[in-house]
């Protein structure tokens, strides 16, 4: 709970931070942001760590291939990973570009799907051919 606190409150002084030199030095506005994105990405990941276990017991409880889990996480990242792109992209006045990187998340979410929907159809087929 208290990591949360640490990224919102490194969010708010660098984005004070950045609002403040956007009109002296904006070339320094821009590497206070990068900065603040590199510092939350890593709390980010630090925080995920811990989480990876109780994934990994959640599915060997359930019965969930180890493979099947690790693809869903991919999704699962390759999504939030698209939205924080996108959304620094449109902070940056870049919203053209944002769309490109989201939509090229979609595509990427739909591909990484394929073995998931290709399984899902086999085992329905299965089990029309049981009835």
């Amino acid at each position: 709970m208290a990591d949360i606190f640490k990224v919102i409150g490194v969010g708010f002084i660098t984005t004070i931070t950045a609002v403040l030199l956007r009109g002296t030095k904006p070339e320094l506005s821009f590497a206070v942001t990068i900065v603040d994105i590199i510092v939350i990405l890593s709390f980010i990941v630090d925080m995920l760590r811990g989480t990876m276990s109780v994934f990994v017991s959640i599915a060997e409880i359930a019965g969930v291939e180890s493979s099947l889990l690790k693809l869903l996480l991919k999704i699962v990242g390759v999504g939030y990973l698209t939205e924080f792109g996108a959304g620094i992209l449109t902070d940056f006045g870049s919203s053209s570009i944002a769309d490109k990187v989201t939509l090229a998340g979609k595509i990427t979410i739909v591909l990484l799907s394929m073995p998931v929907v290709e399984s899902l159809l086999r085992l329905i087929g299965e089990f029309l051919q049981l009835v």
